[in-house]
């Protein structure tokens, strides 16, 4: 099992910025990938970014390409997400993941995922 603690959420004007930093503990050695989701208000969890354990690939949905980054930290245990440029349409709980099963790709579905954090609340007014 492998835990994970989300933070660094807030309220942020448009074209701001914020870094979401997660937290794991536990059987990290057999994580393979980790990911960013998000969940606005009356909508499905959507897919924003996922990282290689070993940081050597990096995937990002289109309406955050360019603005997030995604990296990883493993001697602090911590994976972050630099968001610039917020816009109001990004305003959403942010949900870290963690892929324990083996595949090539991370996947951009939250089944592709085994672990969950419990979530950090984006707030971008315009």
């Amino acid at each position: 099992q492998v835990q994970l603690v989300e933070s660094g959420g807030g309220l942020v004007q448009a074209g701001g910025s914020l870094r979401l930093s997660c937290a794991y503990s536990g059987r990290t050695f057999s994580t393979y990938f980790m990911g960013w989701f998000r969940q606005a208000p009356g909508k499905e969890r959507e897919f924003v970014a996922a990282i290689s354990r070993r940081s050597t690939y990096t995937v990002y949905a289109d309406s955050v390409k360019g603005r997030f980054t995604i990296s990883i930290d493993n001697a602090k245990n911590t994976v972050y997400l630099q968001m610039n440029s917020l816009k109001p349409e990004d305003t959403a709980a942010y949900y870290c993941a963690a892929k324990r099963t083996f595949s090539v790709l991370p996947g951009n579905s939250p089944g592709d995922y085994d672990s969950w954090g419990q979530g950090t609340q984006v707030t971008v007014s315009s």
